[in-house]
């Protein structure tokens, strides 16, 4: 399912084409964590809490549970099938300041798996492979049952 390079783990400069994809809160204020390394390093502006912004794209994680992060992430995903000219690294996005889990964030991301420009960290990958392969698993264990067999 994916299969290509993984958002490093630690990004201290971009290429021209790549794009810094980061959590932020909708007031944009990127005072810490990858927000703040947007901000310094990779022209992520103050006050602007989603989208495009220099060379890094912010995603907001601060407004709410997980359910209020799905739709920035389903904005995030057209917008760089949009834009296939440039690469998309998406860092842990939620997962240090915010306080959700990978778990919790990472299946957000399940349509990203195949947009060939968006590089995803290794750990989100393998969580949302190990969910497909255990949907996959239940799934046929469910279609081979028989109506005899309940």
């Amino acid at each position: 399912m994916y299969q290509r390079a993984f958002t490093p783990d630690f990004i201290t400069s971009l290429k021209p084409n790549e794009i810094f994809v980061f959590g932020s809160n909708l007031a944009g204020f990127h005072g810490g964590g990858a927000a703040r390394i947007a901000l310094e390093h990779f022209g992520a502006e103050w006050g602007q809490g989603v989208g495009l912004q220099g060379q890094s794209y912010a995603i907001p994680t601060m407004q709410g549970g997980v359910e209020t992060i799905a739709p920035y992430v389903e904005e995030f995903i057209a917008f760089a099938k949009q834009h296939p000219e440039l690469t998309f690294l998406v860092t842990r996005i939620g997962c240090g300041i915010a306080g959700f889990t990978p778990k919790e964030i990472a299946p957000l991301f399940y349509h990203a798996m195949d947009v060939e420009n968006i590089l995803l960290p290794d750990d989100f990958a393998q969580i949302i492979n190990d969910q497909h392969e255990r949907f996959i698993v239940s799934f046929d264990y469910d279609s081979n049952r028989s109506a005899d067999n309940w």
